[in-house]
């Protein structure tokens, strides 16, 4: 299992970022995926998940109605589509699943257990400049 995220960047207060992970050695369509940011000093956070069958997905309250999360089976790839980003949405994001809780239906469980997942992309770093 291999995830590969790409896409983070500089980018002025107000601005925006697509974020791709794409994903080999499993289906997409099989496990839920999601989104973890970890900024300088402060642990790793869910910001969005999204799960295998019926795209339930889950925002994290401080990126709401600005992050939007989707899949692409055909390519094995999810975004993160970022806008109206903020200073305080500077950190090293990542995708991240799990053979085993990657089965999990509910998004914001999911979402809450970072420490339980296996499978990790390397991280970009995104920067949002005031």
């Amino acid at each position: 299992v291999q995830l590969q995220a790409s896409g983070g960047g500089l980018v002025q207060s107000g601005g925006s970022l697509r974020l791709s992970c794409v994903v080999s050695g499993f289906s997409l369509a099989d496990f839920a995926i999601g989104w973890f940011r970890q900024a300088p000093g402060k642990e790793r956070e869910g910001v969005s998940c999204i799960s295998s069958g019926d795209d339930n997905t889950y925002y994290a309250g401080s990126v709401k109605g600005r992050f939007r999360i989707s899949r692409d089976n055909a390519k094995n790839t999810v975004y993160l589509q970022m806008n109206s980003l903020k200073p305080e949405d500077t950190a090293t994001y990542y995708c991240a699943t799990d053979p085993v809780f990657g089965i999990e239906s509910l998004m914001e469980r999911f979402c809450a257990m970072p420490n339980r997942l296996d499978a990790w992309g390397q991280g970009t770093l995104v920067t949002v400049s005031s």
